[in-house]
């Protein structure tokens, strides 16, 4: 079963779960064939038992927390994710195609500076929550190239160079 996992992290990020239950976005997601969205939901104060679409033939799967998404993530075909460093570099590891969706609303978005050097480097697709369905429409996953694996120190030297901490 072809699957969508989305992420918010341990924070609350209701535009972007509301976003990719949108009808639009289910509709593009089952046209791509994904079969599947799983939700982690974080804080997020929607109802997760209310999401989805009666329209659309996309299982919908949500839960706030677990102690890892280990299992989650290898079992995605696609992750979108929020531009958190943790679950970015994690997807990475695993060698799955990223979305990253910017939240707008956060002050000092040094998670936007991470996904547009992520995408800069041609590891993710990046977009915010009104960009997403047309992201998804247009997302050719093959052209990504993997994130060198096992370099976490690399990674945390990239970290420092983006937030500019020397």
């Amino acid at each position: 079963m072809k699957s969508v996992f989305v992420t918010v992290g341990t924070t609350s990020f209701d535009d972007l779960i509301a976003t990719v239950c949108s009808p639009a976005a289910m509709q593009v997601l089952q046209s791509l064939g994904y079969e599947k969205l799983v939700l982690q939901v974080g804080r997020c104060a929607l109802d997760p038992a209310l999401l989805g679409s009666s329209d659309v033939a996309v299982e919908v799967e949500a839960f706030r927390y677990k102690e890892s998404l280990a299992e989650d993530l290898r079992r995605a075909d696609l992750v979108i994710s929020h531009a958190g460093a943790g679950s970015c570099l994690e997807t990475l590891e695993k060698g799955k195609p990223l979305i990253v969706v910017i939240n707008e609303k956060l002050m000092n978005n040094h998670q936007l500076e991470l996904a547009k050097q992520l995408h800069k480097d041609g590891h993710v697709l990046y977009c915010n929550c009104s960009t997403l369905v047309e992201t998804l429409q247009s997302m050719e996953l093959p052209t990504l190239k993997p994130f060198p694996p096992g370099q976490p120190e690399k990674f945390a030297l990239f970290l420092d160079q983006v937030l500019g901490i020397q």
